[in-house]
């Protein structure tokens, strides 16, 4: 007697069948993208936000210890993340602008342009501590 080898067919897709919902999903990306990237570029503006309020409070901390603002981050205790540019995950460096006795000012300005029409976002705080966009990307 010989042994018969039972074939069994499995049902599967082919080749062609993924390519096809490959491209299908490609295409339904590309749609949605354009609206996403207002979402995105808010979503990476919270960094900057929570960053400069935390200068604030450490601003307004040195203010009540020496009667002045600090023109330098550092002296605050505030160490600025690394960027992406620097291999880091923050989108922002930030920089203080002016600081006086009555009054400071800092920047938060983007390194990347988020959604790629040139402009890079730009945020700013004072000793009012209300976070300010000043350059909308």
């Amino acid at each position: 007697m010989k042994n018969k080898k039972l074939k069994i067919k499995l049902p599967a897709f082919n080749l062609q069948e993924i390519l096809i919902v490959l491209v299908i999903i490609g295409i339904l990306l590309l749609l949605a993208l354009p609206n996403l990237m207002p979402l995105i570029s808010k979503a990476k503006s919270i960094e900057a936000q929570t960053q400069l309020k935390y200068i604030y409070n450490s601003q307004t901390s040195y203010r009540y210890q020496y009667s002045k603002y600090s023109n330098d981050l550092s002296a605050i205790d505030f160490m600025p993340p690394k960027t992406v540019k620097e291999n880091g995950t923050a989108n922002y460096e930030y920089e203080v602008i002016q600081a006086t006795n009555n009054d400071f000012k800092v920047r938060a300005t983007a390194v990347t342009d988020f959604d790629g029409d040139g402009v890079f976002n730009i945020w700013e705080i004072d000793q009012n501590g209300n976070p300010q966009q000043t350059v909308k990307d």
